[in-house]
């Protein structure tokens, strides 16, 4: 596929500088692009490749003051890392429209219900009463359970298993190997020391324009539903327990865990191989550190927390600081201890 300048200026409400007609078929990156591919510069620190690169198309900033001539068509754009972002998705929109079908061998079970422009990837497996919305992408070797629902423009990439009655909302995107509705880690213990399975009957709604990263586990509620709020983003390797509930448009990194009960509030970013315990409450707009062990609830809007077990960001920063210079403390300690010594004995000779 070809684009030219001012195709792609329209697509992102850009304008030209230079040729319009300059056409490109893929992307690059500004420090290694050839002829014939558009790249974008957002970060300062690879201006100078402006200069050098041999992409045909860039996308500044409009704000951007060039420094020399340069040899690309440039798109000038309020943000270019926004505007970059928005072309790469609708590069993979229209990518995504051209798959559509049934593959075989894969197994669609007659009680359930397709949409129109769907893709159904070979050896998927979709079960009993499930309801497939329109241009949904199934792909090879993904499973289906029976009773659930996929919505409209949703993405479930090769080896995702959705476990029956889970519920999932328009414009998701579940990544290889993720599993949605595995069963939540319930157990009684026993007087004689063993453990009592506790079924966990209830499943998990993961609404609209959220996106679930590779190998990452949701596990199905108790009672009632683990929910994955509108707009959240979830990275690799994360786990999220049974009756949690993940705000709107929160982020959580590589290999963060949540435990069951647990609720999160809208707009929280959390850091990787950071670990919440279950039964608490994290308030809208808080920051949870890389590696943080968080055993109570932040109770305060926009908190930044570090640590473990975690607390306040700034005040943990100045305790590091006071850390790092105890060596300079103690040897500072030692002399005044010393000076103090001979004041003393000073003071009891002139007696």
């Amino acid at each position: 596929m070809q684009f030219t300048a001012a195709q792609i200026a329209m697509l992102i409400s850009g304008k030209v500088e230079g040729d319009a007609n300059t056409a490109v078929h893929s992307f690059g990156k500004i420090e290694e692009a050839k002829a014939g591919q558009l790249a974008f510069l957002a970060n300062p620190k690879y201006e100078d490749h402006l200069y050098t690169t041999q992409a045909s198309i860039i996308i500044i900033n409009e704000s951007l003051a060039l420094k020399q001539p340069v040899s690309a068509a440039l798109i000038r754009v309020a943000d270019a890392y926004t505007a970059f972002a928005t072309l790469l998705a609708k590069y993979q929109e229209f990518a995504a429209q051209q798959l559509t079908g049934i593959q075989e061998p894969s197994y669609i079970s007659k009680s359930a219900k397709i949409g129109e422009q769907v893709f159904v990837g070979a050896f998927a497996y979709i079960g009993e009463q499930v309801v497939i919305g329109n241009n949904v992408k199934i792909y090879p070797g993904a499973f289906i359970g029976n009773n659930v629902k996929v919505q409209d423009n949703t993405t479930i990439h090769p080896g995702v298993k959705i476990y029956h009655d889970c519920v999932i909302g328009k414009n998701v995107t579940i990544h290889a190997g993720s599993v949605i509705g595995s069963d939540g880690f319930g157990f009684a213990p026993q007087a004689d020391g063993t453990f009592k399975k506790v079924p966990q009957i209830g499943n998990v709604v993961v609404e609209d324009f959220v996106e679930i990263g590779a190998n990452a586990t949701i596990d199905r509620a108790t009672m009632g539903s683990t929910v994955i709020k509108a707009g959240a983003k979830l990275d690799n390797l994360v786990q999220i327990a049974h009756n949690v509930e993940v705000g709107s448009n929160t982020v959580i990194a590589a290999q963060a865990g949540v435990s069951g009960s647990t609720k999160l509030g809208n707009n929280v970013m959390i850091g990787g191989q950071a670990g919440i315990v279950g039964h608490i409450q994290i308030a809208d707009g808080a920051r949870i550190n890389a590696q943080s062990g968080v055993s109570k609830s932040i109770k305060t809007p926009r908190a930044a927390v570090t640590g473990s077990p975690a607390y306040d960001y700034t005040s943990a920063l100045r305790s590091q600081a006071v850390s790092r210079s105890l060596p300079d403390l103690e040897k500072r300690i030692k002399e005044l201890e010393k000076l103090v010594q001979q004041l003393v004995a000073e003071r009891t000779n002139s007696i």
